[in-house]
C-alpha cells in the first residue's frame, strides 16, 4: 500500500479495487491481520462528532474511500486518490477471488432472512468462496464475546460485517484479539443490497456521485435529513480546509 493522503484528517490509502484485492489475498496467504475500515462523506462527519467512532476507524490497518465525495475532495486538496473503492465492490471482488483461492468467509449482519439468502446467492454464484459462518446482526451487548468466539470457532479468512456505524466498527475494534480473522471488512448495507432487499444506484447515479440520493428515494424518511445534514458539513469543512490552505500563501 501507498502512503495514506489526508483528507479531512482521515488518512485514506490511495489504492485501487484491484490493489486492494492483492493486499486482501497477501493477508490471508501470511496470516496477517487487516483491518479494512471505509469512508464516505458522511462517516467522516460523524467521525468529528463521535470520538469512539473516530477511533474505532482509524484502528484499521488500511482506510478507503468509499464514497466519489472523497474522491473529489482529494482532488481539490491536490493529492488526489485513483479511485473510489466501495465495501460493496469490495465484498463482491473477495467473493470472486475466493472461487479460485477457496477462501473461507464469515457473514454477520442484516436480518436473519437476509442473512439466509446472502449465503444461498455466495454458494450460487461463487461457488469456490466457503461460506465458514453467518450470523444476523440483531443482538446486544452481552452477546458480543459469545459471537466472536463463533467467529473465532470457524476460523474464517475474512470477516464481512452488515452492521450500521458507529456499532460496526465499535465491534470490530473491540472483538479482533479474540476473532483472530486475517481479514476484516465492514460492509454496510452491502448484504441488503445482495439479498434484493435493497436496490443499488444505477451506474450512471454511481459515476455522478448521487448513489446517496438514490438511497434518499427509497427511504427518504429515515435518511433524508442524515444526508442533507452530513453532506452539507463534509462541503463546509472542505471548504475551510482549502482557504487554510491558501491563506499562508496569501500572506506571503
Amino acid at each position: 500500500m501507498k502512503q495514506a493522503i489526508d483528507i479531512l484528517d482521515v488518512p485514506v490509502n490511495p489504492a485501487s479495487l484491484d490493489e486492494a484485492l492483492d493486499t486482501i489475498d497477501e493477508a490471508i496467504a501470511s496470516r496477517n491481520n487487516l483491518h479494512i475500515g471505509v469512508v464516505n462523506a458522511a462517516k467522516i462527519v460523524n467521525m468529528k462528532r463521535d470520538p469512539e467512532l473516530k477511533e474505532s476507524v482509524l484502528s484499521s490497518d488500511i482506510i478507503l474511500a468509499d464514497g466519489i465525495a472523497v474522491v473529489w475532495a482529494s482532488k481539490l486538496l491536490g493529492t488526489p486518490l485513483p479511485e473510489r473503492v466501495t465495501g460493496i465492490d469490495l465484498m463482491y471482488g473477495i467473493f470472486n477471488r475466493g472461487q479460485t483461492k477457496g477462501y473461507r468467509v464469515f457473514c454477520l449482519g442484516a436480518t436473519e432472512e437476509v442473512s439466509e439468502i446472502v449465503e444461498q446467492k455466495i454458494n450460487e454464484l461463487y461457488p469456490g468462496t466457503v461460506v465458514a459462518g453467518r450470523r444476523n446482526g440483531y443482538f446486544t451487548d452481552a452477546d458480543e464475546p459469545t459471537i466472536a468466539q463463533q467467529i473465532a470457532d470457524c476460523k474464517p479468512d475474512v470477516l464481512l460485517v452488515a452492521i450500521t456505524s458507529p456499532k460496526k466498527e465499535r465491534f470490530m475494534a473491540k472483538w479482533n484479539h479474540i476473532m483472530q480473522v486475517p481479514v476484516v471488512h465492514g460492509v454496510g448495507g452491502s448484504f441488503d443490497v445482495m439479498s434484493g432487499k435493497v436496490e443499488r444506484a444505477p451506474e450512471l447515479w454511481q459515476q455522478l456521485g448521487l448513489e446517496w440520493l438514490y438511497r434518499v428515494k427509497q427511504e427518504p424518511g429515515r435518511l433524508w435529513k442524515r444526508y442533507l445534514v452530513t453532506n452539507t458539513t463534509f462541503i463546509w469543512l472542505l471548504i475551510k480546509t482549502i482557504a487554510c490552505k491558501l491563506l499562508p500563501k496569501q500572506r506571503a
